[in-house]
Parts: structure tokens; sequence; C-alpha cells
């Protein structure tokens, strides 16, 4: 799809606070509110935009251990992949998840409370999921930058 300077001006907007009204939207845009709603609509509709999602903070919810894992299989076969996949998705604690390129087959995002809780995670959950060869993981120490915005 191509966007005009427009489309990328209120994907930026959207992106940035996702509750302004059309109003204020048309207003910062030098729109009208009919046009901007139609813009919003067309980008829905072509898949641009797929969700609304509000955004927790992490240390609010108790949430303030962020680990990265890197996972290695002990085969690449079809059946492993697509069992792992399946089961590592059913897990709350992965936020994120990659098949990657390089000495690990997947890197992971997983957020919980503390340490206590990652280890419980790991010994009671991860691990426990078939065909798993190894895994590394590391600690966040500082969030230098997070955002969920793709510029366009």
């Amino acid at each position: 799809m191509e966007f005009d300077k427009t489309d990328r001006q209120l994907l930026k907007l959207l992106q940035s606070d996702n509750k302004q009204t059309t109003k204020k939207l048309a207003y910062q845009l030098n729109l009208s509110v009919t046009a901007v709603y139609e813009r919003i609509k067309k980008l829905e509709n072509n898949g641009v935009i797929n969700k609304y999602v509000a955004l927790l903070d992490r240390k609010k919810v108790n949430k303030d251990f962020v680990a990265f894992c890197h996972i290695k299989l002990v085969q690449h076969t079809k059946e492993y992949v697509v069992k792992f996949e399946r089961e590592v998705t059913q897990l709350n604690e992965v936020l994120e998840c990659y098949h990657i390129s390089g000495d690990y087959d997947y890197l992971l995002k997983v957020v919980v409370g503390d340490m206590e809780a990652f280890r419980d995670f790991m010994v009671k959950k991860l691990t426990t999921i078939n065909h798993i060869g190894s895994t590394h993981s590391m600690f966040m120490i500082n969030e230098v930058k997070h955002t969920t915005a793709i510029e366009v």
C-alpha cells in the first residue's frame, strides 16, 4: 500500500496515542473529521492497522523482570519446529518469540515478577517443552529504548 505524507503523519499520531479523538487528529492534520475517519478505516481495512491495545507499565503490574532466552532445538525437523512454536505461544510469560538464524533457533522475550518467578518459569514451563536441546538466558539491566512505533 502506498502512503502519502498525511497517511504517514496520521499513523505517527495514532502510534503515539490512539485514544485521540478524530476531531483532534483532524485539527492536527488540517483535514475534516470525515476525511480522517475515512483514512483510518482505509488503513484498518487494508490491515495496516490490525489492532488497538493498551500498553501497561511493567513496574505497576509487578512484571519488571525481563529476560531474553535463546533456545536451541535438538533437531530442526518440521515436527519439532511446529510443536515448539505451538507450545511456546501458550506461555503467558513469553511476550515475543522469534525464529532466528545463527547459533540458536529461537529468541524469547520473557517478562515475570522477579528472579524466583523466572526460575519457576524455566523449570516448570519452558524446559518441559520437548525437543529443547539447550537454553541461554540474559537479563535486562536497564531499558534504554522501548517503542512500539514503526516509522512509515
